[in-house]
């Protein structure tokens, strides 16, 4: 691997956005993600190896550390606004298909609800996984959802909710998505769900955290 390249993973795993960042105070007046992911352009690295030898391997520790309670919510955002910047650097070379997607992974908080902390977690890893993320925000109803899969047939679709009064809105949304896209794959997640409810309204899975979200996802496409 280049130097860039473990540069760039070691920004992302740190949260060192870029040079103005103070975070990590042992990484300050370091250049960040976003100057060293340019840099790496500049210099001929392909995108796909810095989506997929940096970015991912990068990420994929983040939630291993998460999972493992060795980090926490606020030093999970700071990486993923880390991925994020570098990823802002490749957007042009998925759209001209130069860098491959696993997959398109459509995700909302459901009606009724209006927390979005955990689903833009979600959203930002599964993106730095390697997928295409369409972030419907939150309060959102059934119909944007099959909308979204008419666009995206073989889409995914993650369920967010916080409060035990609106988990139940995602039984009204998978029943409304099945009886368009049958075979759609749906995932659910946040602080009141299980995966027995999960299983009581038909989804296909349930995570706890975005790493086991990342790992379900990966078995769609492997």
């Amino acid at each position: 691997m280049s130097i860039l390249l473990e540069q760039i993973a070691n920004c992302v795993e740190n949260g060192k956005l870029n040079a103005a960042s103070p975070y990590p105070p042992q990484m300050k007046g370091q250049l960040g993600s976003d100057e060293l992911t340019k840099q790496a352009l500049e210099e001929g690295v392909s995108p796909d190896d810095i989506l997929n030898k940096a970015l991912v391997p990068a990420m994929n520790k983040v939630g291993q550390k998460f999972s493992e309670h060795k980090i926490f919510v606020p030093q999970m955002l700071l990486s993923a606004k880390a991925m994020t910047a570098s990823m802002q650097h490749l957007k042009p070379f998925f759209q001209t298909g130069e860098v491959k997607r696993k997959g398109v992974f459509v995700m909302g908080t459901v009606f009724g609800d209006l927390h979005d902390i955990g689903k833009n977690l979600c959203c930002m890893m599964v993106e730095g996984a390697g997928w295409e993320v369409i972030d419907l925000g939150v309060d959102v109803k059934p119909e944007k959802f099959i909308e979204k899969l008419d666009d995206n047939p073989n889409a995914v679709i993650g369920l967010s909710a916080l409060l035990t009064t609106t988990m139940i809105n995602m039984g009204t949304i998978v029943s409304a998505v099945r009886s368009k896209h049958g075979d759609a794959k749906i995932i659910v997640g946040g602080a009141p769900v299980n995966l027995d409810f999960a299983k009581q309204i038909n989804a296909d899975s349930y995570s706890k955290d975005p790493q086991g979200l990342i790992q379900w996802l990966d078995t769609l496409v492997a």
